[in-house]
């Protein structure tokens, strides 16, 4: 089996890097989601489905394990075989920089580790400490730790919408990443946006890179190292309301249902534009 390669590998690199820095970036896989919001001011949330913490994936770890490896080029930038004197050289030149690259590691380290809320993504049992952490949290009725950084998710809350609602809100977390917000306006309006089910970017930029991320992760199956897997938005957002709506962003706009109007977004890789709606209570 070939590795992946040195190129491509270290595009992969970067991304991993700038993705996994992020800390606490959240991303939906298979879901469905809704949320009713009522004339009466009572709301409810629910969401069935995936959620991927990057933090404790494949990804993540993924240069993590540095090893030496010479590189050298010829005129046109091709890759050649390094000389004897060129590898000693460059080996000279990373047994230098041990000592700061273990500072370095140790600083990013300590900063993930505080932006996880005092979880330790190194820790086997991460993710099992941050399953148990949700279900202590209202709404989360149930998270099953499926692997590689991958939760299996059924959250429900309802109640009253007298404040902003954001869905995930995770202890002690507060980089976390939004998929929906709902947000009051005066004039008795509200504002949804639910920019965490846009897999190509539209109203959340890094949900672009994630996606092509998921498509490396395919490639490097074939090519040798493994990246895990990366998931994408895929499923349905609907919104019940028996309010008046007065814009949204759905292929087919308003629908009749049992308690007013609902509004329906198919959500899949190709979805360029976040869910948006504004709805007025008369």
């Amino acid at each position: 089996m070939t590795k992946m390669p040195m190129k491509l590998r270290a595009a992969s690199l970067v991304a991993a890097s700038t993705l996994a820095l992020s800390g606490c970036l959240l991303t939906p896989g298979a879901f469905t989601s809704e949320l009713h919001v009522m004339k009466d001011g009572s709301f409810s949330y629910s969401y069935d489905g995936e959620i991927q913490m990057l933090a404790l994936s494949k990804l993540a770890e993924m240069g993590k394990e540095e090893t030496f490896e010479a590189e050298c080029y010829d005129e046109d930038f091709e890759t050649r075989e390094c000389t004897l004197a060129e590898v000693n050289e460059q080996r000279a030149e990373w047994d230098a920089r041990a000592s700061a690259r273990e500072a370095e590691r140790r600083k990013k380290a300590e900063e993930m580790k505080a932006m996880l809320g005092g979880i330790d993504p190194s820790n086997p049992e991460a993710a099992q400490e941050l399953a148990e952490k949700l279900e202590r949290q209202r709404g989360w009725e149930d998270v099953t730790y499926l692997g590689d950084g991958l939760f299996d998710v059924d959250f429900r809350i309802s109640g009253r919408m007298s404040h902003d609602f954001a869905f995930p809100m995770i202890e002690k977390m507060p980089m976390a990443n939004m998929f929906v917000t709902v947000m009051l306006r005066d004039e008795n309006q509200l504002r949804v946006d639910a920019p965490g089910f846009a897999a190509q970017g539209g109203g959340n930029p890094m949900q672009g890179m994630m996606a092509g991320m998921a498509g490396l992760a395919q490639m490097s199956g074939k090519d040798g190292e493994e990246i895990g897997k990366i998931v994408v938005p895929e499923g349905t957002f609907t919104i019940v309301t028996d309010g008046r709506i007065l814009a949204n962003n759905t292929d087919e706009g308003p629908r009749p249902h049992a308690h007013g109007q609902s509004l329906v977004w198919d959500i899949n890789p190709r979805t360029e534009q976040a869910p948006t709606a504004l709805i007025a209570f008369d």
